[in-house]
């Protein structure tokens, strides 16, 4: 490019940076009060057609300009506010989270004005009781009532949000439409809401399986009130069940820990050391099949296993156990490799994020050739999963059993409790429904049939409903613990 052509561009940028800035600053709209103004003022033109009233015609119009002008030149452009949100970076499936918007002020006269957000569709805004004196409608359809901001001040408008669908999604742009001080103009002032650290990138939110069951455990735990969520505290006998070496015997030592045979050589009481074991392996597996995708009201059956699997990751992490993930369905969707420590529980929430149901057959065959193949050291394997009958379920009692000589495998059926409350027959619902409640409790005597089929395998079954599952199966895990079934 020649120097002449150089600069012939750089002159046409900056003009056309000029012109995009000028427009900017005198970009407006009217009001509903100025085309009120106007409204009235419409019947002063037919006075304009008469030598005496054409003055006061063009009069009354070049004050409504003037006032609708000025209004304009008032409003402050988007450098003049700051508009900030508390919205967490991270929200559970089903967890009402609650936030605020804030709009700070540094222009030095009073405005109104309106906050228009575009949050992706996961995140569903729910009806707000009114605490404080002003919850403004926040969204793109509203036309609520105008907020007042005093200059140089900050106002705070609370929103609060549920996760509806798992997954990373933008913030997207919040606009202010701001309104002069006499009303007749306003003005949109958009903003892209940045991340917490600081950086350019635009604010994101991730709506993971829901944490809510985590933090309550977690504070549960520190409250000692576990027993309050339905979980049993079980008491381990003995400081441990590992031998790890003798020693001589010392005044108060149990005991049942003397080494009888050992005493008799060294001709003096010798007692046997425990250790407590430490690094057992949790692998958490989850069935992504057809099966999970029936509702529990309100969400699938399927959130419910992500979200105890969460809770139990949370568990057995802060026990030292190592934990691992498998998600399937007719493929290995995910693998986490057993690992512990808060790493690894991010590592388990990362890979159930884009977890999705599909309207297909588990492979449970494909499942425990992974686990055989990826990870061969003995194992608590906790599986998320349903059954119908025997016939369909044929292949997890077989590779169920098959594993139970190396692994110890429990399955975690999650009831359909619609279908148990259609077991129920009604007499008073007419044929239809008696006819509906036979076939529920032929489904549910099959599915019987093939968990009594598990357990004579030697499988442990947890039969248990979805609004329970994460403290029954908690309890489980802590049975396996104190027993030291592993």
């Amino acid at each position: 490019m020649t120097e002449a052509g150089a600069r012939r561009t750089r002159v046409g940028g900056s003009f056309g940076r000029g012109l995009r800035a000028a427009r900017a600053a005198t970009a407006f709209l009217p009001t509903r009060r100025l085309a009120a103004a106007i409204a009235l003022l419409a019947p002063l033109w037919l006075l304009a057609y008469t030598r005496a009233g054409a003055l006061p015609a063009l009069a009354a119009f070049a004050i409504v300009a003037l006032a609708a002008l000025r209004d304009a030149l008032w409003l402050p452009s988007a450098r003049d506010i700051e508009v900030e949100t508390t919205l967490p970076e991270t929200v559970g499936i089903g967890d009402r989270v609650a936030s605020e918007y804030r709009v700070r002020s540094r222009w030095p006269a009073r405005l109104r004005f309106r906050l228009h957000d575009a949050l992706p569709d996961a995140l569903e805004r729910t009806p707000e009781a009114a605490a404080a004196p002003l919850v403004p409608l926040v969204g793109w359809a509203s036309d609520g009532p105008a907020i007042p901001l005093a200059a140089h001040e900050e106002v705070a408008l609370p929103v609060t949000v549920e996760g509806r669908r798992r997954g990373t999604y933008g913030v997207g742009t919040v606009v202010l439409r701001v309104i002069g001080p006499l009303g007749l103009a306003q003005r949109s002032l958009s903003y892209t809401l940045r991340a917490d650290d600081g950086s350019e990138r635009a604010r994101e939110v991730t709506v993971t399986p829901s944490l809510s069951g985590v933090r309550r455990y977690r504070l549960l735990t520190v409250q000692h009130r576990l027993r309050d969520a339905g979980v049993r505290a079980l008491r381990k006998r003995g400081g441990g069940t590992s031998f790890a070496n003798l020693r001589e015997y010392s005044v108060g030592d149990d005991p049942r820990r003397i080494d009888w045979k050992a005493s008799a050589r060294r001709q003096k009481l010798v007692t046997r050391e425990y250790a407590v074991e430490q690094g057992q392996t949790v692998v958490i597996a989850v069935d992504a099949g057809r099966l999970m995708t029936q509702l529990a009201d309100p969400l699938p059956r399927f959130e419910y296993a992500l979200s105890s699997a969460l809770v139990l990751a949370d568990v057995a992490i802060g026990s030292g156990d190592l934990v691992g993930l498998l998600v399937f369905d007719d493929e290995v969707r995910a693998w986490v490799p057993p690992a512990r420590g808060l790493p690894a529980l991010q590592r388990l929430r990362d890979a159930l994020i884009p977890a999705q149901t599909r309207m297909v057959e588990p492979d449970y065959a494909l499942a425990f050739r992974t686990l055989a193949s990826r990870h061969r050291r003995r194992s608590l394997i906790v599986l998320y999963t349903d059954v119908i009958d025997a016939r369909a379920s044929q292949s997890l009692i077989a590779h169920t059993a098959r594993s139970a000589a190396r692994h110890l495998p429990i399955v975690v059926a999650l009831r359909n409790d619609r279908l148990v409350a259609a077991a129920v027959p009604d007499p008073f619902s007419g044929t239809a429904a008696l006819y509906e409640s036979a076939a529920a409790e032929e489904l549910l005597s099959a599915r019987d049939d093939a968990l009594l089929r598990m357990r004579r395998a030697g499988v442990s079954v947890l039969d248990v409903s979805p609004q329970r599952l994460s403290a029954a199966v908690i309890n489980r895990y802590l049975e396996v613990k104190a027993r030291a079934a592993l």
